[in-house]
């Protein structure tokens, strides 16, 4: 599910680290973990979309290795993230 304008721009002003910030890993991570819960709902009601769900498993794959890439970059970047987030349990 792709997300509206609007949504996108605040995800974005939430997220980024500077005036013209648009592809920091926190930017992008915000974004895809809002497509990702997009299409989690969606599942709730198409419980038999497989097509959708091929992608979604890879936005989550995407995810992770965004994640993993803030991690050894720098950490307390990557757990402020998570933290604002809610994801990692």
């Amino acid at each position: 599910m792709a997300l509206s304008t609007e949504n996108k721009r605040s995800v974005m002003d939430t997220y980024k680290r500077s005036e013209n910030d648009c592809g920091s890993p926190e930017v992008q991570v915000a974004l895809l973990t809002e497509r990702i819960r997009g299409l989690t709902e969606h599942f709730r009601t198409h419980k038999h979309d497989h097509h959708s769900r091929r992608g979604l498993i890879m936005m989550v794959g995407q995810r992770r290795r965004m994640l993993r890439y803030l991690n050894h970059k720098d950490h307390q970047r990557y757990l402020a993230l998570i933290d604002s987030l809610g994801i990692r349990g």
